[in-house]
């Protein structure tokens, strides 16, 4: 009897050093079929045969060592230079995670905490009004301001329910109010430009609506407020450097390193009706921390394994497991009474957490897995984050118009290559 129990403690010890050593997927993780994975490349190689795109990279990477990682096409059909290692890509809204887990590591340190009204930092946000559209006599609409019901908090910024949108054409008064504002005008710093967007009304009330807009760019002078640096001294210090990530930044300055930029096709360079995508050559005032940073598939890859790992990467701990599990919860659920409208980008079988969206349903025919959490980029980037499977993905390309239809068919086609 008493061996029985020593070989059952000794296979429990066993597997708890496996999954310990796999992450949170154990032996249960699902693995690639060399079939499937055959077929996710021959997808990426059509859609640049085909002149859909010029280039890509795709990285999967599980157990903490790459299983997939394939370049493909150019990075500029200008150059016809190959897609390489060292490519460097807007990262657009993939800088939004970046920007969180300093926030994160500022609120693990005791100085911010996600129910701090933002005017605690940025006190002008304390006289905003919300702008609310109602039809007038004429059956014109207009717009009324109203008073706040409640103060916008750090965490309304983290899950874009502050009532701060990004402001476009055909969306209502108040959207309109934020294209026609000249927020970019003259190349404000962060201070300035938020002190343009205080003077602007929300679009909603604090806490009513996920509305994707300029949240993670007021968290980002929030971060410079109470550390007195700038964004990017920060970044550099607390995350960027110990990570390694020597080529993530807000521009691009060693011109040496120019012909390196990833570009999309000539005709696919339209971000938005009245904009292009940014030239990452030009050195900007305004660090954008929801969507302004470059950088390689290498430097994400790093923080992305920092985020699977819990919150460490090669002995150095950047955030406590806990916080990341608190990241990678859904925080607009039923309970909050958050409205989802038909610009709910993380589509119906997720919420959203601190930075990220989750994955809290599972889409119909499949078996992907629950508790994914992701996010992209306006430029065609996106990665996402498997902890079921001790897995994270990455795929860097520059496609504006094409994002959204490349990144749901490869997504498919990397779950199924999975047996998902």
């Amino acid at each position: 009897m008493r061996g029985g129990r020593a070989f059952v403690a000794a296979l429990a010890f066993a597997l708890v050093a496996t999954v310990a050593k796999a992450g949170s997927a154990g032996p249960a993780a699902h693995i690639f079929s060399a079939e499937g994975l055959a077929r996710v490349s021959d997808y990426v190689r059509n859609e640049v045969a085909t002149g859909k795109i010029p280039g890509a990279i795709l990285l999967l990477q599980q157990h903490g060592k790459p299983v997939y990682y394939e370049k493909f096409g150019v990075r500029d059909v200008a150059t016809e230079l190959s897609m390489s290692a060292d490519t460097i890509f807007r990262l657009y809204s993939m800088s939004k995670p970046i920007t969180t887990v300093i926030a994160m590591m500022l609120v693990e340190e005791g100085k911010l905490a996600l129910g701090d009204p933002v005017s605690k930092y940025i006190p002008s946000f304390a006289d905003m009004k919300v702008g609310v559209e109602k039809r007038g006599d004429e059956g014109k609409m207009a717009m009324t301001l109203e008073p706040l019901r409640r103060p916008i908090t750090i965490e309304d910024l983290m899950r874009h329910t502050a009532g701060l949108p990004y402001g476009y054409y055909g969306g209502g008064i108040v959207n309109k109010t934020y294209a026609d504002a000249g927020l970019f005008n003259n190349d404000p710093d962060n201070a300035e430009f938020v002190a343009r967007l205080t003077a602007l009304p929300l679009a909603e009330q604090p806490g009513t609506q996920w509305d994707y807009g300029h949240s993670t760019d007021v968290l980002g002078r929030i971060i410079e407020v109470i550390t007195g640096k700038s964004l990017f001294q920060v970044e550099q210090e607390r995350l960027l450097g110990p990570l390694g990530m020597n080529e993530t930044a807000f521009y691009v300055a060693d011109r040496a390193k120019w012909p390196l930029i990833a570009e999309p096709m000539p005709k696919d360079r339209t971000i938005s009706p009245v904009a292009d995508v940014r030239n990452p050559r030009k050195r900007l005032r305004w660090e954008s921390g929801g969507g302004g940073m470059v950088g390689t598939i290498g430097d994400y890859a790093r923080f992305s394994q920092m985020l699977l790992n819990g919150g460490s990467y090669e002995g150095r701990r950047y955030l406590k497991p806990e916080t990341i599990a608190l990241m990678a919860r859904d925080h607009i659920g039923p309970e909050t009474g958050v409205v989802r409208d038909q610009n709910y980008y993380p589509g119906p079988n997720s919420g959203f957490g601190l930075g990220f969206a989750v994955r809290t349903s599972v889409p119909a025919n499949t078996d992907w897995p629950l508790g994914e959490y992701r996010w992209d980029g306006v430029g065609g980037t996106f990665f996402f984050i498997d902890p079921a499977d001790d897995l994270f993905g990455i795929f860097m390309v520059q496609t504006p118009s094409q994002r959204g239809r490349i990144q749901q068919e490869l997504k498919t086609l990397i779950y199924q290559a999975m047996g998902r």
